[in-house]
């Protein structure tokens, strides 16, 4: 068999699927588009003496069909193909009987044998387990895990983009700490041994961020992993990506536009609807967002308050709080967040920035200038979780020491930054911050409500 193949094929499955899909069979005749394309076969089916494979990358899912007439070596090669090979097909396309956009193989050549058969894709569907512990195989089965993941990639892409165009420097900053701060959790510790000193993954890069604006940046982000040792749960897992956004003189109302402003940017490159559906919930992303004070939101969404006064009534509180099993022992301000994330926070469908957060749980931002029980913070809330949060950055340096203080006072776990409050005495600009939750943002963009399904290898138990 002699057969000629032009040197100019087309490559990629995307394309030839989309350019020639719609296309008349007749016309695909004449045109004569020879491809050459190599993926993995995921399915095989014999009919008389044609064979139809199944072939796919990460491109798309294209057919090929083998038969002795057209194929070179073709008894050969059906002797030795199977389920899960990884061939190379050269040849032309063309419509089947049915119309069925499909490669006539000419030339076929198989790169890899698998020694493992692949799991039946709709076992893969239903088992977590295996989803999560062999990702390479949910991906191999499952069209949904491919888009899922593929979005995740253009949206860490695309809010790069978004930032630099609005001439914000990418940074990187330390991810073993030997003080971690920047926010209220639990680290996890290491030890360096030729140093021979403790050393704790990032909680946060959030204090090094602001050294650099002290340092006279005033326009940078940061996307990379925090690590928390705490538990896990369909919004969390140990191992997070975040990215940390800071602008000098600038502000939390500021911060909010800018949050907006890229989730707006998002929706419109990935070419996605303003309502979206997210679970049972249809959200709708138009801007504004609703905004609404901590104490207003619990008021409107709690029935423990006859009027939004009683949650300035400190013994009110503490009823309340005893009724919701929550330690009253704490300040009121931490009385009050424990208040909203247990009768409130799952009741943020609709995109909610709530404002106002009690000084004693806002340890870096700074006071509001009307009530100095208050801080200028915010937290964006959409589909009952948390996906951002920001304020005006707290820049005293005594201020800040005293709220240090205070968390080492109430929460043995926090760690006291000398070098952080020696850098504000040099002076931080008037500065606003947030820290934005990718997985939390592709969880919703891609209608996944476990945090699992949008991290390639998430944490799990020990496999026994």
């Amino acid at each position: 068999m002699n057969l000629k193949i032009k040197k100019k094929k087309l490559t990629n499955i995307k394309k030839i699927i989309k350019k020639y899909y719609n296309e008349n069979k007749n016309i695909l005749k004449k045109l004569k588009i020879y491809v050459n394309i190599s993926g993995r076969i995921t399915s095989i089916r014999k009919m008389k003496k044609n064979v139809f494979l199944n072939i796919q990358n990460i491109e798309g899912n294209i057919q090929i069909l083998l038969n002795e007439k057209n194929t070179i070596k073709y008894k050969i090669i059906i002797k030795n193909i199977k389920l899960g090979n990884i061939l190379n097909i050269k040849g032309k396309v063309f419509k089947t009987k049915t119309n069925e956009l499909t490669i006539k193989c000419q030339k076929i050549k198989i790169l890899v044998k698998t020694s493992l058969l692949l799991p039946n894709k709709f076992n893969m569907l239903k088992n977590k387990e295996i989803k999560y512990r062999k990702r390479y195989l949910d991906l191999i089965t499952n069209i949904k895990t491919r888009k899922t993941f593929i979005t995740r990639i253009k949206i860490i892409s695309l809010i790069r983009k978004f930032l630099t165009k609005k001439n914000f420097l990418e940074v990187e900053t330390p991810m073993l700490q030997l003080i971690p701060g920047g926010a209220n959790a639990q680290p996890f510790k290491t030890y360096h041994n030729k140093l021979n000193i403790n050393m704790y993954l990032r909680i946060s890069p959030e204090l090094y961020l602001k050294q650099l604006i002290i340092g006279g940046f005033t326009k940078i982000f940061e996307l990379n992993k925090n690590f928390r040792n705490e538990g896990i749960s369909p919004y969390h897992n140990p191992e997070f990506s975040m990215i940390e956004i800071y602008k000098a003189y600038s502000n939390y109302k500021n911060m909010m536009k800018l949050t907006e402003n890229i989730i707006t940017y998002l929706i419109k490159s990935l070419k996605k609807k303003q309502i979206i559906n997210y679970g049972k919930f249809k959200i709708n992303l138009n801007t504004p967002y609703k905004k609404i004070s901590m104490k207003k939101a619990i008021y409107n969404h709690s029935n423990y308050f006859t009027n939004l006064h009683d949650l300035d009534d400190e013994h009110k509180l503490k009823i309340i709080a005893k009724k919701l099993n929550i330690c009253t022992t704490k300040p009121t301000g931490k009385i009050i967040y424990n208040i909203f994330k247990l009768t409130t926070e799952k009741k943020l469908i609709q995109p909610t920035f709530i404002t106002k957060y009690p000084i004693e749980i806002s340890p870096l931002a700074k006071k509001n200038k009307n009530n100095h029980h208050l801080t200028d913070r915010f937290e964006l809330f959409i589909g009952g979780i948390e996906i951002v949060n920001g304020f005006t950055e707290l820049n005293h340096s005594k201020e800040q020491e005293k709220r240090f203080k205070q968390q080492i006072k109430y929460n043995k776990k926090n760690f006291f930054n000398k070098d952080y409050i020696k850098s504000l005495k040099y002076g931080l600009p008037p500065t606003a911050g947030l820290g934005l939750g990718i997985d939390r943002l592709v969880m919703l963009l891609t209608n996944n409500i476990f945090i699992k399904d949008v991290i390639f290898f998430p944490t799990l138990k020990k496999n026994n």
